[in-house]
């Protein structure tokens, strides 16, 4: 799709490359052109609009970094859950760092969280690092509020991996929890089911968090190893 690569070249911020390289270390300097977000979010909407992006969604693996992130934002737009769910799991084995997993956020989900469980456990489960790091992230968003069951914390404490970008994730998951479901997630710290680095990384995001209270940040200080 040389003309989609030529859009995103005329779009390049070079300073924004820069600061970007910074955030996404593992991604090679030379595979960011420097797109800024709100950008790359015009363009999806329009290719989505236009209907002209199936063939770019099939070209996989993508060259470059903003590639992915354009890949990520034409997926939210989709509006039919089945044909959602068949581009994410075609994409997900080639996401290759924390911005575009995270980015991925597709607004149909909202209504079929029902469905999507289903989902998530098979991505969990997954040998791929960002591909459990996203069914972590959707776990949070959608399971944390109305929809939550205490067997999904489970489900989070299920996930064993050495793998940074996927442990912050659950420390990120578990400390929104406590943000959210206090009493329930509580008991996950005071019988230590968390590796103790996790543990810990959810302790300090939890204790940073405006949503939880004075009281309850003293006594989780109380809990780090």
């Amino acid at each position: 799709m040389d003309y989609i690569e030529e859009e995103l070249f005329q779009l390049q911020d070079i300073k924004y490359k820069e600061f970007q390289s910074k955030l996404i270390p593992n991604v090679n300097k030379d595979n960011i052109i420097g797109v800024r977000t709100p950008e790359l979010k015009k363009l999806a909407k329009s290719l989505f609009k236009s209907g002209d992006y199936l063939t770019f969604l099939e070209d996989l693996p993508h060259k470059y970094f903003d590639e992915n992130q354009l890949h990520a934002f034409i997926i939210t737009e989709f509006k039919d859950y089945d044909s959602c769910i068949s581009y994410i799991n075609k994409f997900l084995p080639y996401v290759d760092n924390w911005a575009t997993c995270d980015q991925l956020s597709p607004k149909v989900f909202k209504k079929n969280t029902d469905r999507l469980i289903n989902q998530i456990n098979n991505w969990i489960k997954s040998n791929e690092v960002y591909t459990i790091r996203f069914g972590i992230g959707m776990l949070m968003k959608y399971y944390l509020d109305d929809n939550f069951k205490k067997e999904y914390l489970d489900l989070a404490l299920s996930i064993k991996s050495d793998e940074y970008y996927v442990n912050m994730m659950i420390a990120w998951y578990f400390a929104t929890a406590l943000a959210k479901q206090y009493d329930d997630t509580i008991l996950v710290l005071e019988k230590r089911r968390l590796n103790p680095w996790v543990h810990n990384r959810t302790i300090q995001k939890a204790i940073e968090s405006y949503r939880i209270t004075d009281e309850k940040k003293y006594y989780l200080k109380s809990l780090k190893i």
